[in-house]
């Protein structure tokens, strides 16, 4: 059996809530120093970057010892540092917390805060948030929520019950229940179960169905239809079985009944400019139930929101929205 290779911790300290990144050199390669490498596999940080880096000793080894711009390539070694953070814009909506004890932190997440740092979104999401004000930089997601959707998100405290938690979501033992604001169609038959295969290639922004085996299901309701809504509205209870990548954004535009302020589906549409926060996506995570695979307790937790469209549509559509506080 192959062991799995261990992974020393971070020589470095977290900037900002954010983590250095760790890259591990591949076992075998034609490179004769980790310069050469390193050059080669971050390629798209610029020209002269890395030897930047290097000389004013940004990239350290395990022991955290700059590593020598003629350093000789080391086959299976780790190195570390620092990326540059990206311009951000400020999301200028709190995070809202539900539930912190020694094992979990669970908070309400609002529209447009990314969970984890990914592209261009590092130190405004949730996760490096949460580690600057609380002061637990051990904290870590166990799942993730599209930057676009509000709602509940569960954080594990100790990185030592990280896989506890994580496995509950990997194994659907997770009940998760979303709100969503879309079109009204009295046709559409409701309750109904939403099977299809989707799938997101590398690199494009949407999924898409297609022919095969089912690996999505949703279940979609209707919780009522809006009393004085334009065009109909109505507001929907969705139960994700499974967790493919914009499940319910997908099922939800192909019923007929996309989900308000959806930039994706059906058709895409130009992309929104950075501090843009007019119309927020009309998805919500509105409650997670789970046993602590920890302490045995069982939770129920509830996002306390309101979807803006729902209670005030022309403020919406309008793109007068003004974060949580329309969101009561």
């Amino acid at each position: 059996m192959r062991r799995k290779t261990r992974i020393p911790p971070s020589p470095l300290p977290q900037r900002h809530g954010v983590d250095a990144v760790r890259v591990r050199l591949p076992l075998s390669g034609p490179w004769p120093t980790v310069r050469d490498h390193l050059v080669e596999r971050l390629s798209g940080a610029g020209d002269g970057v890395v030897d930047g880096m290097l000389r004013a000793g940004l990239i350290v080894t395990a022991d955290g010892r700059p590593v020598d711009p003629d350093a000789p390539y080391a086959p299976g070694s780790f190195v570390w540092f620092h990326r540059e953070l990206p311009d951000e814009v400020p999301v200028p909506f709190p995070l809202r917390l539900v539930h912190r004890d020694e094992h979990i932190v669970v908070v309400d997440k609002p529209h447009f805060l990314a969970t984890t740092p990914r592209g261009g979104h590092v130190a405004e999401t949730a996760l490096a948030r949460l580690r600057r004000e609380l002061d637990l930089p051990a904290l870590t997601a166990a799942h993730r929520l599209d930057r676009l959707t509000a709602g509940l998100v569960l954080f594990t405290v100790r990185t030592e019950e990280r896989g506890a938690y994580q496995t509950l979501f990997r194994d659907r033992l997770v009940r998760k229940e979303y709100e969503a604001v879309a079109p009204y169609d009295p046709a559409l038959v409701l309750p109904r179960t939403v099977r299809s295969r989707i799938v997101k290639e590398r690199g494009t922004l949407t999924a898409r169905e297609v022919p095969g085996e089912p690996n999505a299901v949703s279940e979609v309701e209707l919780l009522r239809r809006h009393p004085d809504g334009p065009g109909g509205l109505a507001r929907y209870r969705l139960l994700p079985r499974t967790g493919q990548t914009h499940q319910l954004r997908v099922h939800m535009s192909a019923l007929g009944v996309p989900i308000l302020g959806d930039p994706l589906y059906p058709e895409i549409a130009a992309p929104a400019p950075p501090g843009d926060f007019r119309r927020p996506l009309q998805l919500l995570a509105r409650a997670l139930e789970f046993t602590d695979p920890v302490t045995g307790r069982e939770h129920r937790f509830r996002s306390a929101r309101t979807l803006a469209a729902w209670t005030s549509y022309d403020r919406w559509a309008a793109g007068t929205y003004g974060g949580p506080a329309d969101d009561q």
